[in-house]
């Protein structure tokens, strides 16, 4: 993992510096939201309602979001020009590093190369857009909004951390094994690709269909790992909004916290329930296109291996 994140790095240090400051910024907007939330329930099951304050909070929150919503946009267009370039920039070295092995009488094997270059080069490229800056917007937005309901209620607080942890440990597990099946697959369809180029293709037929059948069962079994992990993911995000609610329904009858604390509170799960997915997939993907990357680098033998030194 530390090889490839050193190779986008080397590539695009500059630009990934700007999407990180955006990233900080839309994190530490993330909490926002609730404490007007928060003030506005409180303002309407206090009573003596007042208008002005209550337009008031309204507009400031809406402000926050609007600001927050234009940082995604221009993070969003930057990462994904960045991520546009890079793999262009694959496909113009792999091109070039064909040529060379090519004019050197090394074996090309095609089949490999168009693969490489029509889908791997495209899923490492958009990875790379926002492989620094995804991390940071989500972990930021994690720990302001799990900070902010610790500040109001630490005993919401720590209902919402206790949600987190497992979901880690499950990814985890899972991941090692889909990680040896997205090895196995794109192993699979670069030898299938490979005999694909050769000229006597109905020689070669029957082989082929059997490897498109061993790329079927890869791709159940992945199937199989991943929806049993998100099922034991979804059962904890439902668990967890039901004990900030039972936790939280008991804290107002017992006058401990007010209703605006417990609906901010709420609110708050849903939102770390966002980045959560999100880093669960990101992490998927990391492991996904750091083995693709290897295997990248795999294409021109030792070649390959100098350049990556």
């Amino acid at each position: 993992m530390f090889q490839l994140y050193a190779a986008i790095w080397r590539v695009s240090a500059g630009r990934q510096v700007v999407l990180i400051v955006l990233s900080i910024a839309i994190a530490a907007l993330a909490a926002a939201p609730l404490e007007f939330q928060r003030n506005i329930i409180n303002l309407l099951t206090k009573g003596g309602l007042d208008t002005a304050q209550l337009y008031l909070l309204g507009a400031g929150m809406m402000a926050v979001i609007g600001l927050s919503l234009g940082l995604k946009w221009l993070l969003g267009f930057r990462s994904g020009t960045l991520g546009e370039d890079v793999i262009r920039l694959i496909r113009q070295r792999l091109l070039t590093r064909a040529v060379d092995a090519d004019e050197s009488g090394e074996d090309v094997r095609r089949g490999t190369l168009t693969t490489a270059v029509s889908a791997e080069a495209e899923e490492l490229g958009k990875f790379a857009g926002a492989a620094f800056s995804e991390p940071v917007v989500q972990i930021g937005t994690l720990i302001s909004v799990i900070g902010y309901i610790s500040s109001t209620q630490p005993g919401l607080g720590l209902i919402a951390l206790s949600m987190i942890l497992p979901q880690i440990a499950i990814v985890l597990i899972s991941q090692r094994k889909v990680n040896v099946f997205v090895a196995e697959r794109v192993r699979v369809l670069r030898a299938a690709t490979d005999r694909l180029t050769a000229e006597q293709i109905e020689a070669v037929t029957r082989e082929v269909t059997d490897r498109f059948d061993a790329i079927f069962e890869t791709r159940r079994q992945m199937f199989l790992w991943k929806l049993s992990a998100k099922f034991l993911l979804s059962m904890i995000n439902g668990a967890g909004t039901v004990a900030v609610l039972m936790l939280g329904g008991w804290l107002v009858l017992n006058g401990r916290t007010d209703v605006g604390t417990v609906v901010a509170a709420t609110s708050g799960l849903a939102r770390i329930q966002g980045p959560t997915a999100f880093l669960i997939a990101f992490y998927r993907q990391v492991s996904a296109n750091r083995i693709k990357y290897e295997l990248l680098l795999e294409i021109f033998g030792p070649a390959a291996t100098r350049q990556r030194a």
